[in-house]
């Protein structure tokens, strides 16, 4: 019999529901070449192209700057240099820019005011016109404007910031339209694996354009970082174009064992209602415990994204070469450890019969609280750059736990309307990409340890307060609001 449950009590429920319900249960299709895994590479693929066009420019403006006519504080880094074995430069043409701190920290922090505009409508239309075309549209013109960057830095600063934020529009559809996406497709008990399966993407595009874009600045100068990564976008978008489709009912070669198991696990936890309750969802505590908790963990981790090439230049010495190279470290961590936390967190729920709200605050707790700490033990490492490269890559790694505790949760709650839940969610946790660096770079105009001790204890102290909120109010049972009649999957 299907059992009804209500808010308060679906946080008490042990047993999944595939495991409860005989009637409805399918035995579960192979995941090797399944249309469901195979989403999980492509679109891991498409989240590789978004960070990569996103974070590019971190390591770019290091050389793209003219760096004669700074002041000695800004050209000399407080370490010294880092010796690194002597390369022949090859002769680049590519124009640098007289650009203060300030002008830097707006460049930097430009892409996010594009960002934050298109997240809630991203999420909508892909309810309303199909998650597919919304999200590869907004990847294709992300590409494209990608491509058109060197010319805009050569128009001025004004320019290339309004390109930035162009980027930032075509984006912001792209998290929002992928959890519409997965509504239909991920199987709640595989919702862990397959998310994190999905955004290890954006850690992979981290860790190999941090190093990759420090090579191309190199060898070739730093106009070809964007031409590389946009031609990159274009050829991921022809490939999404012609194998993905918005639903398994509308996928032309799903197996039928498969599409029915998918379709039988989701039945009760999409909504039959005709419309969108905006109202229950903006005064949802959960949906706020989220919020808070995104907003928090992404102050840290725009923090570094934007911020730790100029770290390792102006503080540890490290030359544009290594620079790429030491600041990717941080994500190969976090991308091991969130596709560890996704399986251990899916075998927690349906092995050990832990419940799922309980395992979303473990894994946040772990994933926001770790991350604090490294990263002010960073900060008081003074010039011993083994330790300062390690606290940075243990507080980033741990950060990927958190793929499997709060980052999750909009499924767990409203899986019809996850889209726009991480709409939301994501426009809040979208401000500090957009003030983070405008900030950080106001506290470190004179490039002193001090300064980045007080930057990372902001970001720390932010970190901190969002897990805790994020312990006291959040929830794993899909809400009443969310489906005529709620029920649970493992709460």
């Amino acid at each position: 019999m299907v059992e009804y449950v209500s808010e308060t009590e679906g946080d008490e429920q042990e047993t999944p529901l595939l495991h409860r319900r005989h009637e409805e249960r399918v035995k579960r299709p192979p995941a090797c070449c399944s249309a469901r895994y195979n989403l999980a590479l492509l679109s891991s693929f498409g989240f590789f192209v978004v960070y990569a066009l996103r974070v590019n420019l971190s390591v770019a403006m290091v050389d793209m700057l003219n760096t004669t006519h700074q002041s000695t504080n800004q050209s000399i880094s407080v370490c010294p240099a880092h010796a690194s074995p002597v390369r022949p430069k090859h002769n680049h043409t590519a124009k640098v820019y007289d650009w203060d701190s300030q002008t830097q920290g707006w460049i930097l922090g430009s892409f996010f005011y594009g960002y934050i505009l298109t997240q809630i409508p991203g999420g909508y239309l892909a309810g309303r016109c199909g998650p597919k075309w919304l999200l590869g549209l907004g990847i294709l013109g992300t590409a494209v404007f990608t491509l058109l960057t060197p010319m805009a830095a050569d128009l001025g600063a004004g320019w290339l910031i309004a390109v930035r934020v162009l980027e930032g529009i075509g984006e912001g559809v792209t998290f929002p339209a992928m959890y519409t996406m997965w509504a239909a497709w991920a199987p709640p008990l595989e919702r862990s694996r397959l998310l994190t399966i999905s955004y290890i993407g954006a850690q992979l595009g981290t860790v190999v354009s941090l190093p990759l874009s420090g090579e191309i600045c190199f060898y070739l100068g730093w106009p070809y970082v964007f031409y590389v990564f946009g031609a990159v976008g274009l050829v991921w978008f022809v490939l999404w174009s012609f194998l993905v489709f918005n639903s398994p009912s509308t996928h032309p070669w799903i197996s039928d064992r498969e599409q029915n198991y998918i379709t039988a696990s989701l039945r009760d936890e999409l909504s039959t209602r005709g419309g969108i309750p905006w109202k229950a969802i903006v005064t949802s505590r959960p949906l706020w415990a989220i919020v808070v908790a995104h907003f928090s963990y992404n102050w840290t981790f725009y923090t570094l994204l934007t911020l730790l090439p100029t770290y390792m230049n102006n503080i540890l010495g490290f030359s544009i070469q290594q620079n790429g190279m030491l600041s990717a470290l941080p994500y190969i961590g976090c991308a091991v450890l969130a596709v560890l936390s996704g399986q251990l967190a899916d075998y927690m729920r349906e092995t050990l019969l832990y419940r799922t709200v309980i395992v979303r605050k473990a894994f946040t707790l772990v994933g926001m609280i770790g991350p604090a700490v490294f990263l002010v033990a960073a900060g008081y490492t003074g010039c011993n750059y083994t330790l300062a490269v390690t606290f940075l890559t243990i507080s980033s790694s741990l950060g990927g736990v958190s793929a499997s505790g709060f980052n999750i949760n909009h499924l767990d709650i409203a899986p019809s309307f996850a889209g726009i839940l991480l709409g939301i969610t994501n426009t809040f946790a979208t401000i500090p990409g957009m003030v983070g660096p405008v900030i950080a770079r106001s506290l470190t105009k004179s490039n002193t340890m001090e300064e980045w001790q007080a930057v990372f204890y902001i970001a720390a102290a932010i970190n901190l307060f969002g897990a805790l909120v994020y312990t006291a109010f959040g929830k794993g049972a899909v809400q009443p609001w969310a489906v005529e009649t709620a029920y649970t999957h493992g709460d």
